[in-house]
């Protein structure tokens, strides 16, 4: 049986991390895309060189040449410009907004058939944006925020009631941002609800961070997450190739679901080899639905400036 093929276009920290743990799984070929010449070259042969030792027979290439993603069964995005001091939203909008152009028609033309994890910040636009430039349908394009930052959710609670993070079960939902809505009611360590467990002002502490965790991490270390982040796409292409039919929080595109029509906003999914599988609608609190539709509203409003941005440099 032919071995799956995996492109990552944009080969810097977080796809290089998701790349080497797919690696390491054996889930398939392995395609590293950058416009630095020399740095995917580099990464993917330091990859392959690792192979005798973890014993996995993949193929590893590193390329500038973005036709080299062709026939790929899975395409993992990640390129674009992290937001630099100075820079203002619709400058990384602008910019970012223009990768997605070319990364879209890129993947339309050469790997018609994949199944599409967007990564580029900010999620929801980018995702959006890619959605309309290759035509895909909801099932094979998705955003990756939910398993991220149910994850750190997950970590915080784990370090809070000195607990295995695998006793902790949550999810955030809502767009990837700072009114990410962590979902109380379906949060539980031990099967016990979290809220017997934690007083309501200790959890609103850890939310709080939880929706600042990503700027934790790049005010200590200068740059973003990509342990972290590099996995959250690791569980969700994982969860593609292997067919698991497993239900993450990712942004997936509503046409109805939990009240909305036309956006990308995070909810639990089942991905498995049809990709976006079905859409799960649980049964939030009038407090997280509240905090929701909030967070929905905030995401109209980013793909509704990316709009004008783009509109205005058309002109």
């Amino acid at each position: 049986m032919a071995r799956k093929k995996i492109a990552f276009i944009g080969a810097g920290n977080v796809g290089a991390t998701c790349a080497h743990l797919c690696f390491l799984r054996g889930l398939g070929d392995i395609v590293l895309y950058d416009i630095i010449d020399g740095l995917p070259q580099g990464k993917a042969l330091d990859m392959a060189e690792s192979a005798p030792v973890v014993g996995v027979d993949a193929e590893v290439i590193g390329t500038t040449n973005i036709k080299d993603i062709a026939g790929a069964d899975c395409c993992v995005v990640t390129s674009g410009s992290p937001r630099k001091p100075g820079m203002s939203r619709d400058d990384l909008l602008k910019i970012n907004a223009g990768v997605m152009n070319d990364v879209g028609a890129a993947i339309k033309a050469h790997a018609p058939k994949s199944f599409i994890i967007a990564v580029t910040n900010p999620l929801d636009a980018m995702v959006t944006q890619l959605k309309r430039v290759t035509g895909f349908p909801k099932n094979r394009i998705v955003g990756q925020a939910g398993v991220l930052d149910s994850a750190r959710y997950r970590t915080f609670l784990a370090m809070e009631l000195k607990t295995s993070v695998e006793s902790v079960s949550a999810m955030v939902l809502g767009g990837h941002g700072d009114d990410m809505v962590p979902v109380r009611s379906y949060t539980t360590v031990g099967g016990q609800p979290v809220e017997k467990l934690i007083s309501p002002t200790r959890l609103e502490e850890i939310e709080k961070r939880t929706r600042g965790g990503g700027g934790e991490i790049v005010n200590l270390m200068k740059t973003s997450s990509y342990y972290a982040a590099g996995t959250a796409v690791f569980r969700m292409v994982d969860a593609y190739i292997r067919d698991k039919r497993e239900i993450l929080p990712c942004a997936a595109y509503l046409e109805g679901e939990y009240g909305v029509r036309g956006l990308f906003a995070g909810v639990p999914v089942v991905i498995g080899a049809g990709g976006v599988e079905r859409i799960v609608e649980i049964a939030l609190t009038p407090g997280e639905k509240k905090a929701f539709d909030g967070s929905v509203a905030h995401v109209k409003e980013l793909v509704d400036a990316m709009d004008k941005v783009i509109a205005a440099g058309n002109r």
